[in-house]
């Protein structure tokens, strides 16, 4: 049996989406013939091509459409159009980077209205290089050539969201379904020719899709149908982000007209279990028949129950036509420590873009670069937000594997793409885990260079901080969301202002960027607390201490604790009302908050300016074009949380030492001091950026040489700091424990590199 897993148009440029690589490696570790595809990637490229935009142009001019003044421009310079894109490709693509200098200096790209409010490049976020400028110019050519397409000859094209607007809060699937009957656009073609390619070489009996986001919904649906015209036998199935969120309660029958099986939650166990009836194997499958009609006919004529048959899986029952849900499996899920290795084999790589869309530094980090996608964890720890879905098993479910498994699993990614660049893709990455995680990867001198999502939470010391960057993070994101104490109390996130701000200088003062998702809008905000919260940002920007961020509109979904219980939180939910088809969105009304979607407008310039240290000082209301209260919060609150002292080592005893550098060389020697020789005990350290010596008794130089050396050369063994203090000399040193911990070698050490994590 020949499966073949989809990743349809459209998710990022820069990278794959890391769905069809979880799931090849999984199934190809149990012994079935996996192949995967982007789609998306694969129609990009043929669209952006010369050949490809000849196609548009031609019939753009040939299609009568009412055309803007911006389209009418680039029609005019379609000739410039068709001679610049390869080579604009392959600039992104990193294989012509020389091209840099024409794209910045040599009026090399036609620009379009994309271009009309270029920002001041040399400024933004410091000064650009010369290849980021370019980057981001040739990403504004690819957008206005998107715009074209959008405005005529393929309305649901998006680089990232390809007819999205027909999956969002779609309730009834009759849009969608009359989309589907409708003749494919000229994008809608060069998708199917991709496809129709890769069906002819792998010729699939099982096709998998994914769909992470309503984009992806209409790209999968018309490769489905393609696929089932070309082949009636094939079986296909979709999973993902969409159908986990909004599909959940299901009843369209015409949904499976191009769907057999639609899956929830982790694939891997539904995957064996669909795997099994399709192939034949499962105890209800007649060898003559596959697919759906077998268990259904296995059924109607079998008194036998099918107790191991399907797990978390829709499907349409041929003889009444009605949906049904199939959750019979009595065996556990897959767990995380048994999912593999993602296998990237069969992706194009190195045939992705590096683009840069907007100046947002973490924002670049998503779309440039090739990113290896990992999770760390399933699930989250701490699953208590009130506007998260943390009834569902993608958050609910919490499990870790050893450190020592995900630094094989970074080992063998890095061995096949040759890329060692990791995003962690967790909902909030467990601060143990990436713990353990960094401290294995410089055991194992692993150099990989990661970010990822975490809780703004007092577990990420500073310490923690420094071996994080030490393994190779360069960013963090995380939520302060409101940054009100009281709506985070009731929105249970678990930290509060004060230890945000501590955190976030932890990791800005280790050289890791942090970016802090912000919200606005959560049940019974009032104007006050909007105005207050972006009054916090201010000071956070100010500080220095995050350097990247973004406002969200709260939005309630039907499996998070608002939507599930909307009165706790005073708001009341006005609709849509569930249809047989997606729902999750919800539409309420905060009769005791503000009115938040003016602030919106404001929020967002505000947070732009101070991303760019630009009128950090202005009054709030500078931002906003009707009156808003004054800040209630005090204009050195941040400033006041980053002076708390914090722990000193000695109330730290149990927590682990750690040492960032080199085993010492240790020297004694003479030196007269008011006409008497003394000995002292020399610690020279080498070290990547500088050498510095270490000057102290030769007992204590002894001591510290013996504690280095161990922890420099032996990462198994975890020595606490209570340990340490039981194996020091005091009586010899003439020095109490305590009062080493607070003398100028020790700090000097600390400063240095000696850990507490």
């Amino acid at each position: 049996m020949r499966i073949l897993l989809i990743t349809p148009p459209l998710t990022q440029l820069n990278t794959p989406y890391p769905a069809t690589a979880y799931l090849t490696g999984f199934l190809r570790g149990r012994g079935y013939h996996a192949a995967q595809a982007d789609i998306g990637i694969e129609l990009v490229l043929r669209l952006f091509s010369a050949a490809g935009l000849r196609r548009v142009f031609d019939a753009v001019e040939q299609g009568g459409f009412e055309l803007s003044d911006n389209a009418r421009r680039m029609l005019r310079l379609r000739r410039r159009y068709e001679a610049t894109v390869e080579p604009v490709i392959r600039f992104l693509q990193n294989k012509d980077l020389t091209l840099a200098s024409r794209i910045c200096h040599g009026r090399f790209l036609p620009e379009a209205a994309r271009f009309d409010n270029v920002a001041d490049l040399e400024t933004a976020f410091g000064t650009m290089g010369l290849t980021d400028q370019a980057r981001h110019l040739a990403t504004l050519y690819l957008e206005d050539l998107a715009d074209l397409l959008k405005e005529t000859v393929g309305p649901q094209f998006g680089f990232s969201r390809y007819a999205e607007h027909l999956g969002l809060t779609a309730t009834s699937f009759d849009e969608l379904h009359a989309a589907l009957q409708t003749a494919p656009n000229l994008v809608d073609e060069i998708m199917l020719e991709c496809f129709e390619a890769l069906l002819a070489r792998e010729q699939p009996d099982v096709i998998g899709f994914t769909v992470p986001f309503p984009g992806n919904l209409y790209g999968a649906l018309r490769l489905a149908q393609y696929a089932k015209r070309q082949n009636p036998a094939v079986r296909t199935l979709m999973g993902g982000g969409y159908p986990n969120t909004e599909l959940r309660g299901i009843k369209e029958p015409r949904f499976f007209d191009y769907i057999d099986y639609l899956t929830l939650d982790d694939g891997e166990g539904p995957w064996l279990r669909i795997l099994e009836v399709v192939s034949g194997r499962s105890l209800l499958v007649a060898s003559s028949i596959a697919g759906t009609d077998v268990y259904h006919q296995q059924l109607e004529t079998s008194n036998e129950q099918p107790e191991t048959q399907f797990q978390r899986t829709f499907l349409r029952n041929p003889a009444t036509g009605q949906v049904e849900y199939h959750n019979e499996a009595t065996t556990a899920d897959i767990p995380h420590t048994e999912i593999g290795t993602p296998d990237y084999d069969g992706l194009p790589i190195r045939d992705y873009l590096s683009v840069i869309e907007v100046l947002n530094p973490m924002h670049r980090l998503w779309s440039d670069g090739r990113w290896n996608k990992l999770t760390v964890a399933h699930g989250c720890y701490w699953k208590r937000c009130s506007f998260c879905d943390v009834t569902l098993d993608y958050i609910a479910r919490y499990e870790t594997a050893p450190s020592t498994l995900l630094v094989d699993r970074i080992e063998q990614i890095v061995q096949q793409t040759g890329q060692t660049g990791f995003h962690f893709v967790d909902e909030a990455a467990p601060p143990l885990a990436l713990r353990d995680l960094a401290i294995e990867l410089l055991k194992r001198r692993v150099s990989i260079t990661w970010w990822g999502n975490i809780r703004f939470e007092k577990t990420f010391t500073p310490d923690l901080c420094r071996l994080l960057a030490a393994s190779g993070c360069i960013a963090v994101s995380g939520g302060l969301e409101v940054a009100s104490d009281r709506l985070l109390a009731l929105m249970e996130k678990g930290v509060t202002i004060a230890q945000v701000a501590r955190v976030t200088e932890g990791f800005t003062q280790a050289g890791i960027m942090v970016h802090a998702y912000l919200m606005y809008g959560f049940p019974t905000e009032t104007a006050q607390e909007t105005v207050d919260s972006l009054e916090v940002v201010r000071q956070l920007f100010q500080a220095g201490i995050v350097q990247s961020g973004y406002w969200h509109r709260f939005a309630m979904t039907a499996h998070s604790p608002v939507g599930k219980n909307p009165a706790k939180y005073k708001v009341r939910q006005i609709g849509p009302e569930p249809g047989a088809f997606a729902w999750n969105d919800l539409w309420h009304d905060d009769p005791t908050g503000a009115d938040h979607e003016q602030f919106g407008p404001g929020l967002a310039k505000a947070l732009y300016n101070y991303m760019h240290g630009v009128a950090l000082h202005e009054p709030l209301q500078f931002w906003f074009d009707f009156r808003v209260p004054r800040p209630t919060v005090p204009r050195q609150l941040i400033e006041s949380a980053l002076t708390e002292p914090g722990k000193p080592d000695f109330a730290r005893q149990n927590q682990r030492l750690f040492w960032l550098g080199n085993a010492p060389e240790l020297r004694l020697e003479t030196r007269q001091k008011k006409g008497r020789a003394t000995e002292q005990a020399v610690l020279t350290f080498y070290e990547q950026a500088e050498d510095f010596e270490l000057k102290t008794t030769p007992v204590i130089g002894r001591w510290l040489t013996d504690l280095l050396t161990r922890l420099a050369t032996d990462y198994d063994s975890k020595l606490l700091l209570k340990e340490a203090a039981a194996s020091f000399p005091a009586a010899e040193a003439g020095l109490s424990f305590e009062s080493l911990l607070v003398s100028p070698a020790w700090l000097l050490l600390r400063e240095k590199g000696l850990l507490l994590v």
